[in-house]
Order: structure tokens, then C-alpha cells, then sequence
């Protein structure tokens, strides 16, 4: 008969290799964790560059509040965070951090290094970091206000997860669909992203709007057909409001950007039956565009749901999502009076097919060969033959020419007998 395993307590180093495998799952999630930070920290400009999908290098510089010098030792620990003190907080929270295992997880899957400066500082400070702990005491730099976060070498102790990985250029993907996100979001905020070393891929201005944004991101296409969505209900202590594309717009795929109190989450019930309300409008496998904007009561949301925070529970989920469904569906009934087509005129000094007018058609020679039957009545089948009715018509005219001469001999004849 076998006896149980001991049962002993895991190493501190393998739990914080293990909690960090669960909340970074790939380089976009690394960036959204720390676009959170420094929208929580006030940031007004966020620059980002990415080498090779981010797995190389992943760096954000903002111009936020900073992080103080005597903070640096305990910024990357876990559970370590300036946003939440006891756990009634999360009833109210009001920033995207909460927990404090953001930084603490990067930390701990790659070699981490931040600068930073605040506003009361007279330099910026760095300091480099792996498993959570400071490497040395913090080295006075020259620097403007705020943080710079450098990750470098993301998965470098986790082969199978850098290896799982997709393809360098589809992981720079994923991390634009969040840049993107972000920044039509917070439209009062300057994004940009770039390779490392090349020109931006992305960039808004700074205090634009919602649409504008579109329009510099997903193009003219998707911005022209917007329409401004809203509704509100009280009994359910909801309110919404975005942008949705009208009929006129279709797409192969769907693009739903979700932001509930502000923040990016995945909502498929509700995404489902906005994809089913666009299903009566438009053509078959065809999908929208949707920006919207949930804000409710903090209470009502649980935000403690996955590791990620892409998703989220809230009261009344059902309710919710009908009456959001149902007011859609009002806007587009009013906004579907018509449909728009639109063509483009030919360039100057496009070559044009000449127009044939009729003065041309008389002048022009038409051979049979190049006419088309229409009617059975008007032309017959031996007239698209050019060759045997050419023959023919020789053919007559010579006999013609033989009686006419015959008799042109028998008259001289007759008058010699005469």
C-alpha cells in the first residue's frame, strides 16, 4: 500500500515564477499592465517602442507623476501598490491597478530597469531589478518628469512560453490592437508606437476626440460612417455611449472595443448580440465596428475576476446588455433611411475609351464579321459569311455581263439579215 506525499511549501521563487506565468501571458499583456500605470499616474504623453515583438525590448516612457526614490526598493515586490489599502477598496476603485503584481511579475520572467523622476525631485533616479529585488541603490540621471520602464528580454527563463509564442510580427500586432484601443479611449492622452529604430506606426495628437482618433487609426473608411451612440437608465444605474459604424459599413471581422468603468475588458454575451442586431442590416458574414463606453455604480463590477482584468462581472449582466441592444437598435432603425454608394472619378490624364457618335458610326466601314444578330428578321445568317457572298455577288455579275453581251451580238445579227 503506497503512503501520501509529504506535503511541503513551494519555494518563493517558483510562486512568483508561477504567478507571473498566469498575468503576463504574452508581450501585449506586459504593455496594457504598464499603459495602466501610466494613465493612473496622469500621464499625458505616452511613447512606446517595441523590437522584435516585444520579446527583444518593450520600452514606455510617460510624463506622469514618477515614482519616489524611496519607492525603489519595493516597486517590483508583489502586493506592493499606492492604489488599494484594504479589500472594501475594490468597491470604489477608481484606478486600473490593484493589485501590485504587475511590475513584480515582469520582474520576474525578464530584466527589468525603470527611471523616474517627480516633480519635487532635482534628477531622475534608475534602478535595475530581476526576481522582484533592487540591484544596487538607485543612480541619479539626468531626466524629465516621469517614468521610463525598459523590459528587456521578456520570457528569457520560461523557454516554452517564448517558443509557444507566434511570430514576432504578429505579437507587434496584438500590441498595436492595444495601443489602439487605448488610444481611441483616452482621447486626451498622446499616444505613439514605434520599432525600435524605425518611424511610428501609430501616433495621435494631444486632447483629440474620440473620432478623429478613429479616423488616424482604422482610416477614412470607418471614421465617415460613424454614428454617436448613447443611453442611459437609471433603475439599472448604467450609462453608455460610443461610436458605432451605420449600414452602409460592413467588415470581414468584427472590431469591438469594450471599456466598462474605463476599462479594457471582453464582454462576448454582450458583443454577440450587437454582432445579431447588425445581422438584419447587413450582408451575410458581415460584421461592424463598435467603440462603447459602460460606466456604472463601482460596486456593482468585480473587477477580481482573471489575472489579466480582461474580464470583468457585473449586476444585472442581462439586463444590461438588452437595454444597451435595444436602444442600438433604435439608433440604427433611424439612421437607416438610406443607403450611400460611393464611386471615385477617374484621375487627370487617365486614358478613356473614345466615344463613337453616330456621325462616326456612317463614316466608319462596319464589316459583316463584326456585327452582332439580334434579330432573325432583320439580318440573315449569310451575311456574317463575307467570303461565299463575295463570290456569289462576282459570280452574278459575270453572268450579267455574258447576257448582255449575247444579246448585244444577236441584235448586230438580226440587223446584218436586215
Amino acid at each position: 500500500m503506497e503512503l501520501p506525499q509529504n506535503i511541503k511549501k513551494l519555494d518563493e521563487a517558483v510562486i512568483n515564477r508561477i504567478a507571473a506565468g498566469e498575468i503576463i501571458q504574452r508581450p501585449s499583456n506586459a504593455l496594457k499592465e504598464l499603459i495602466e500605470n501610466s494613465l493612473d499616474a496622469k500621464s499625458t504623453n505616452i511613447q512606446i517602442s517595441v523590437k522584435n515583438g516585444g520579446l527583444k525590448l518593450l520600452q514606455i516612457q510617460d510624463n506622469g507623476t514618477g515614482i519616489r526614490k524611496d519607492n525603489f526598493d519595493i516597486v517590483c515586490e508583489r502586493f506592493t501598490t499606492s492604489k488599494l489599502e484594504k479589500f472594501e477598496d475594490l468597491s470604489s476603485i477608481a484606478t486600473y491597478g490593484f493589485r501590485g503584481e504587475a511590475l513584480a511579475s515582469i520582474s520576474h520572467i525578464a530584466h527589468l530597469t525603470i527611471t523616474s523622476k517627480t516633480s519635487d525631485e532635482i534628477c531622475a533616479y534608475v534602478g535595475s531589478y530581476i526576481d522582484g529585488k533592487l540591484q544596487g541603490p538607485p543612480k541619479p540621471i539626468a531626466g524629465n518628469q516621469g517614468t521610463i520602464i525598459t523590459v528587456e528580454d521578456l520570457f528569457y527563463n520560461m523557454f516554452v512560453r517564448k517558443k509557444a509564442l507566434r511570430s514576432p510580427a504578429e505579437e507587434y500586432q496584438k500590441i498595436s490592437e492595444v495601443v489602439s484601443k487605448y488610444a481611441i479611449h483616452n482621447a486626451n492622452v498622446s499616444f505613439s508606437l514605434k520599432k525600435s529604430g524605425e518611424n511610428n506606426d501609430i501616433r495621435t495628437p494631444l486632447n483629440s476626440n474620440h473620432v478623429e482618433n478613429i479616423r488616424i487609426i482604422y482610416g477614412n473608411l470607418i471614421a465617415r460612417e460613424l454614428i454617436q451612440f448613447s443611453c442611459e437608465n437609471d433603475a439599472l444605474g448604467f450609462k453608455a455611449n460610443g461610436f458605432v459604424t451605420n449600414v452602409n459599413y460592413s467588415s470581414k471581422k468584427m472590431m469591438f472595443l469594450l471599456f466598462i468603468n474605463h476599462r479594457l475588458v471582453d464582454c462576448q454575451n454582450l458583443k454577440k448580440c450587437i454582432d445579431l442586431v447588425y445581422a438584419t442590416y447587413l450582408p451575410k458574414n458581415s460584421h461592424p465596428f463598435v467603440y462603447m463606453s459602460l460606466e456604472m455604480n463601482p460596486s456593482y463590477v468585480d473587477v477580481n475576476v482573471h489575472p489579466t482584468k480582461h474580464e470583468v462581472h457585473f449586476l444585472n449582466e442581462e439586463q444590461v446588455v438588452e437595454a444597451v441592444v435595444t436602444a442600438l437598435e433604435t439608433k440604427l432603425l433611424g439612421s437607416n433611411n438610406s443607403r450611400v454608394f460611393y464611386t471615385q472619378a477617374k484621375l487627370p490624364g487617365v486614358q478613356t475609351e473614345p466615344v463613337i457618335t453616330d456621325k462616326d458610326k456612317q463614316n466608319k466601314t462596319i464589316n459583316p464579321k463584326d456585327l452582332v444578330r439580334t434579330d432573325s428578321k432583320e439580318q440573315k445568317l449569310d451575311k456574317f459569311f463575307g467570303a461565299p457572298v463575295k463570290k456569289t455577288k462576282e459570280k452574278e455579275l459575270s453572268k450579267m455581263i455574258i447576257m448582255y453581251h449575247s444579246q448585244k451580238n444577236n441584235m448586230r445579227k438580226n440587223m446584218n439579215i436586215f
